[in-house]
């Protein structure tokens, strides 16, 4: 049996900056690309250092989710990336502000460094 993926699109997130879709259908299952904290509008950077930039990050997650009829709490797993594993605990706080019961699994690494320099980039999983 075949496999059908559906390519995800929403105007209320940032366009994708290279030959990637925002986000995948697949069954049951949608998985989204790393999100920033770019501002749909400008596609830049929002100011304010990690909070704002996480902030913005799970805001584009949580409406490219919206545009398949999801939710956070459909989220099963995310995965974290931070240049700097420094900006954890600030991180943390903004994420508790969109997950707050029934967590995803969550893994975060520190990576050596992110498109348009961004603090931070999250990628979801969630179900149907």
């Amino acid at each position: 049996m075949e496999q059908q993926k559906k390519v995800i699109y929403t105007k209320e997130a940032p366009n994708p900056i290279g030959p990637y879709s925002q986000a995948i259908q697949s069954g049951n299952l949608l998985f989204t690309a790393g999100q920033s904290g770019l501002d749909p509008q400008t596609n830049d950077l929002v100011s304010g250092g990690i909070q704002a930039e996480t902030r913005q990050a799970l805001t584009n997650i949580q409406h490219i989710l919206e545009e398949v009829g999801l939710s956070l709490n459909n989220v099963v797993k995310t995965t974290i990336y931070l240049r700097d594993m420094n900006d954890f605990p600030m991180m943390n706080k903004i994420y508790a502000e969109f997950f707050t019961e029934n967590y995803p699994a969550r893994t975060t690494i520190q990576a050596a460094a992110l498109p348009k320099n961004a603090a931070v980039e999250i990628e979801a999983i969630a179900i149907f």
